[in-house]
């Protein structure tokens, strides 16, 4: 029976890397090119998801140009490009330091949420689009029974996506009303200890 809580014990080390001293920075190192490389898997440009990532790992959210290009080894160019690409499609603003004319960049606190609900506009305008084809076509056709397929895939998208959003913003508060309770948080969300 002894040896069960000896083998959980070293999972819940592993999970928290930072310790007194701050996080490891080969580590984070490791952390935001690994990550980078998802986003770029995903069709991000890879300058814009290293500045991504780093800020994701940062401890505040926010980094000057000058914190980016140290911590990613880049030129200012690099940064500035990747800052532009980043505030354009929305993940990122920036804001001046107090008593100081330098911009910090700062990743929106619902990045995910701003992110997947953008979406979701996207996909409205696509069913506009598409039933516009299917007039066109005319419903009958084998192209406009294509089309009418295709909107029928993302009007249901969209709605689910709708219901999951908001699902996410009573997960999201209900973890965070634990956590200020001193609860430990749970990964669903869904257990019964805060009704109210």
């Amino acid at each position: 029976m002894q040896a069960q809580p000896a083998q959980a014990e070293p999972a819940r080390t592993q999970a928290q890397p930072q310790g007194p001293a701050g996080p490891d920075p080969e580590g984070l190192s490791r952390f935001v090119e690994r990550f980078a490389s998802e986003l770029v898997e995903a069709g991000v440009p890879r300058m814009p998801a290293r500045v991504f990532a780093a800020l994701m790992a940062s401890e505040h959210g926010h980094l000057t140009a000058a914190e980016l290009g140290e911590q990613l080894q880049v030129s200012p160019a690099a940064v500035s490009g990747a800052i532009r690409y980043l505030s354009q499609v929305q993940l990122i603003s920036r804001e001046r330091e107090p008593g100081s004319r330098r911009e910090r960049y700062r990743l929106h606190d619902d990045q995910w949420y701003l992110s997947f609900s953008r979406r979701n506009e996207v996909l409205l305008r696509w069913e506009n689009t598409l039933r516009t084809g299917v007039v066109a076509l005319g419903p009958g056709s084998a192209a406009g029974q294509r089309l009418e397929e295709t909107l029928d895939f993302f009007e249901f998208l969209r709605r689910e996506m709708a219901a999951m959003l908001d699902r996410w913003i009573e997960h999201r508060d209900k973890r965070h009303r634990g956590q200020r309770h001193g609860e430990r948080p749970h990964g669903d969300g869904d257990g019964d200890g805060d009704a109210g």
